[in-house]
């Protein structure tokens, strides 16, 4: 069954196959719904929220040494 000098270990075969066929066995638990609901709500929310917020607030483009990276502040 295997190719050539490779043995083929059961655990790894079981792991594989437990893998390809999780969607057959899902089931909406506690668990899934929480992490259902972080990584598909808060986190890109939170990001959202964040790169909206700072989006317009630093300009890295032609800034000299010295120079305030933030958008409207005057150097001394």
């Amino acid at each position: 069954m295997g190719h050539g000098p490779v043995k083929e270990d059961p655990a790894v075969e079981r792991f594989n196959q437990m893998r390809e066929e999780a969607y057959l066995k899902f089931r909406w638990t506690r668990r899934t719904v929480r992490t259902a609901v972080l990584g598909f709500i808060i986190v890109p929310g939170t990001l959202y929220f964040l790169a909206s917020r700072y989006n317009t607030r630093y300009d890295w483009v032609g800034r000299r040494r010295g120079e305030p990276l933030t958008v409207g502040a005057k150097s001394d």
